[in-house]
């Protein structure tokens, strides 16, 4: 009998595909294929055609290979596929002087971070919503306000880890184990696979569940797990500095950034500790802050740790960046993108750092095109962008950033009325996902343009862009 698993893995051996082939045709890292063939994850809706087309299948046929089973299924895959936004997240506060988490609408949660709560109403709707969802299950709402995190936090695992999950809560010295800390990274992973679709304000909520329980409970577990929890709270801060940059809270972002350095110290692990300072890095590039980029990237590159390649080569094209802001000739810049490039070629797909996963050709490209914009050459980035940028290929979050750019490039071309079209479209997409960092690049095409600015297409994309 097979599995879900089997079935999909079957389907590209059939092809005479390996995993690292379907991987560069889809445009993943190997380790994602791994991921959809276990059914620990499912693609994302924008990469299901691009993957039926590569498998030479229907999109039908593809959908029943993720969410059907001949045998054994894999029911938290199915409830992952199905789940288009959470229906309740967990919002930290603080009662009695104990970080709890209270179920919340998602979509009652404008903004969330270190030193925000919800208002009287969002707390209303958090007990209706508790009442209504039973999202408790064996827990009542006293001992939820007195332990804390519940399963509600964990929305994709399902009845049978109650049990585990809230006696951890309770104590965690005795409970909180290897097996609860895989739980806990599960739904980050599944948080930071939905991001791209449902946008900051969906998905830090949950995020800060996780954080929350990291926090909470990290002085408490027995030694040998204290490592792992502390990793995976470096990881969770980093992506809420992440969500907060999107969101363009800059101070929460680097508070989070700061708390996931903590972390990572506390845990010991050097690698994450670079990786920090490259996110750093890049939010200093949002306020074009070129000095403090290039020395942060510099130091995530010469720190005490060996970064994966594709961290490598993300630093190496970020530095190219930097440089190129600051005036060096464009011979320096392409030396630093041609020393990115070769760290991916080396990669071969073998590089399992949680770190690396997002990082391949096509996002070095983007970067590519950034780069040379940036050094002084719009219409070569343009071209890049022409070629590369394509709907199918990105989230719709991360398209209607890069659409942002392209406009950027687009008007320092000398191109006003094509720049303002492309910033509409991108404009229309970051209204949907909630980012304003794609705004605030979409802020700096309009003050390009403003020698157009009585041009009609201009004026509507000053309209569509916050001042």
């Amino acid at each position: 009998m097979g599995t879900k698993r089997s079935r999909l893995a079957e389907r590209r051996k059939a092809l005479g595909l390996s995993q690292e082939k379907l991987a560069e045709l889809v445009g993943v890292d190997t380790s994602t294929i791994r991921r959809w063939e276990k059914g620990t994850v499912t693609p994302q809706p924008w990469l299901r055609d691009k993957i039926a087309r590569q498998l030479q299948i229907p999109l039908e046929e593809l959908h029943e290979l993720l969410t059907t089973g001949v045998g054994s299924h894999d029911t938290r895959a199915e409830a992952t596929a199905s789940r288009p936004v959470p229906t309740s997240v967990l919002l930290p506060l603080i009662v009695d002087g104990r970080t709890v988490l209270v179920p919340v609408d998602p979509h009652a949660l404008p903004h969330t971070g270190p030193n925000s709560g919800p208002d009287d109403e969002s707390i209303a709707r958090s007990t209706n919503d508790f009442a209504e969802q039973d999202v408790m299950s064996s827990l009542d709402r006293r001992s939820m306000l007195k332990y804390g995190l519940a399963v509600s936090a964990l929305p994709a695992l399902g009845p049978e880890h109650d049990d585990q999950v809230t006696a951890a809560m309770t104590d965690a010295r005795r409970y909180l184990d290897h097996g609860v800390v895989d739980h806990l990274r599960s739904q980050l992973d599944l948080v930071k696979a939905d991001d791209g679709t449902l946008g900051p304000a969906s998905t830090t909520p949950i995020v800060l569940g996780v954080l929350a329980a990291v926090e909470d409970h990290a002085r408490d577990v027995k030694p040998d797990v204290r490592r792992a929890l502390l990793e995976l709270g470096a990881d969770a801060a980093e992506f809420a500095g992440f969500l907060n940059r999107d969101a363009r809270n800059l101070s929460d972002a680097l508070y989070w950034h700061d708390r996931a350095m903590e972390w990572a110290q506390a845990a010991g692990n050097l690698p994450m500790q670079g990786y920090i300072l490259l996110k750093k890095a890049q939010l200093s590039y949002d306020d074009r802050e070129p000095a403090r980029m290039l020395t942060l990237t510099q130091a995530a590159r010469q720190g005490p740790w060996q970064l994966p390649r594709r961290v490598q080569a993300e630093a190496a094209q970020q530095q190219a960046r930097a440089e190129a802001m600051l005036g060096a000739r464009i011979d320096e810049v392409e030396r630093q993108l041609d020393q990115a490039r070769s760290l991916l070629s080396a990669d071969h797909g073998a590089d399992e750092s949680p770190l690396s996963t997002h990082y391949g050709p096509l996002l070095l490209t983007m970067q590519t095109a950034l780069a040379y914009s940036e050094a002084g050459n719009p219409c070569k980035a343009v071209e890049v962008y022409d070629r590369e940028l394509t709907e199918q290929r990105f989230s719709p979050r991360d398209y209607g950033f890069f659409l942002s750019l392209k406009a950027g490039s687009l008007a320092l071309a000398g191109e006003p009325d094509e720049a303002a079209r492309v910033g509409l479209d991108s404009a229309a997409r970051a209204t949907r996902t909630g980012s304003d960092r794609t705004f605030n690049e979409l802020a700096r095409v309009v003050a390009s343009l403003k020698p157009w600015q009585h041009r009609p297409a201009v004026r509507d994309l000053a309209r569509a862009v916050p001042t």
